[in-house]
């Protein structure tokens, strides 16, 4: 210590050292309790998807941990890309926007390439280097971030009908796009959706938002009807006894599974509906061996850890430093609300079948790999705030 200095001195450094530590606590602000309540759901997937396949695993490719074993990998390299996500600067997300949409809409349009994949009756996925890929989820994606990136230039002019439906323009052109090249119209009702949700949310000005719903309502209706085959998907919903034969056995079974599971279920492991009953049980339908093996008690944790997913979601977008992270927070927050709502719903009889998958815990490798990169991206924004309101 010089001459020139004394305690006081001391004391002001110490203050000054206090002070940058607890600048530097707020800036590194991380949230913990959503990040471990994801691994905790997609550890939790791995275990109900494992009792929901095994009998369908071993019946077809012999091998009971095969659908297992793909979806490990898939959530291995969407830990990767996770953390990637998480530890980037999220702002660098608007200079490949405009690419990375680009990309999405060229991937829909090669599942009519060679490469391009059907199954079951679908043309909705591709073959990259050996493994399948649907594009339709990095839509979703794209569709989030381009989205975020317009309103961020443009949220000022949303006050009248022509702004908000050019926000919207990413969104319905996506929204077509997998519509018409797929015919996958739960990707494309979500897209939709997602991007609603967003622009209304940037929006000071709601009448635009009611002419809008109220257009679309008669679009939807029209989208249902004007194809047969999910003219027909609409009778085998209202008459499933009735169209059993033609999907309705699906429906009824999983109801069976819902019923017979009761308050507390009939144990891990135990479902009788997985074997063989439900088509693809460990797909759109997990919810109902959910149901059956851990009962309502299962079924309502399941719910509320979700419902925790969209509450941290929530705090975190209302406490984004720039509009730009709000956004895409808000996107990813609305996309795993209307899949969660769709998935039960239609496993609950409320909605027909729609082909949406549980997030994070239904089978399907593309699914958990996009929904973790936006995951990260989540992470990532919670990272920048200084302080929670």
């Amino acid at each position: 210590m010089s001459r020139n200095e004394g305690p006081q001195d001391d004391r002001n450094k110490e203050n000054q050292i206090d002070t940058q530590s607890r600048e530097r606590r707020k800036v590194s602000y991380f949230d913990y309790s959503l990040l471990f309540v994801i691994i905790f759901l997609i550890c939790f997937g791995f275990l109900m998807m494992y009792s929901a396949s095994s009998f369908s695993g071993t019946l077809k490719y012999g091998d009971s941990r095969y659908f297992l074993n793909k979806q490990l990998k898939a959530s291995f390299l969407g830990l990767l890309v996770m953390i990637g996500c998480m530890v980037i600067n999220y702002n660098l997300l608007k200079k490949f926007s405009v690419l990375m949409y680009g990309a999405s809409l060229v991937m829909v349009t090669l599942v009519w390439s060679p490469i391009g994949m059907e199954f079951n009756g679908a043309r909705r996925w591709i073959s990259v280097l050996g493994m399948s890929f649907q594009p339709a989820e990095f839509v979703k994606l794209t569709v989030i971030i381009i989205t975020a990136h317009y309103l961020t230039l443009n949220y000022k002019r949303l006050n009248n009908f022509v702004e908000v439906f050019k926000a919207m323009g990413f969104g319905i052109f996506g929204t077509l796009w997998v519509g018409i090249i797929t015919k996958n119209m739960s990707s494309a009702i979500i897209i939709m959706a997602i991007t609603f949700v967003m622009v209304f949310v940037a929006s000071k000005n709601w009448k635009e938002f009611i002419l809008m719903g109220l257009a679309m309502i008669p679009v939807a209706v029209a989208g249902i009807f004007l194809a047969a085959f999910r003219a027909e998907r609409f009778k085998v919903w209202l008459h499933p006894v009735k169209y059993s034969s033609k999907g309705g056995y699906q429906i009824l079974q999983g109801l069976y599974a819902i019923g017979s599971g009761g308050i507390l279920g009939k144990g891990l492991g135990q479902s009788v509906q997985k074997l063989g009953y439900i088509p693809e049980a460990q797909n759109d339908y997990v919810f109902a061996i959910i149901c059956e093996e851990l009962g309502l008690v299962g079924a309502f944790a399941v719910i509320f850890m979700f419902m925790f997913i969209i509450y941290r979601m929530y705090i975190i977008a209302n406490n984004a430093p720039n509009l730009f992270a709000s956004m895409m927070v808000v996107g990813v927050m609305t996309q795993i609300a209307i899949q969660v709502i769709l998935n039960i719903a239609v496993v609950t009889k409320a909605l027909p079948n729609t082909g949406v998958t549980l997030p994070f815990i239904s089978y399907g490798g593309t699914s958990v790999l996009f929904l973790m990169f936006e995951i990260g991206i989540v992470l990532g924004v919670s990272r920048t705030i200084r302080r929670i309101n």
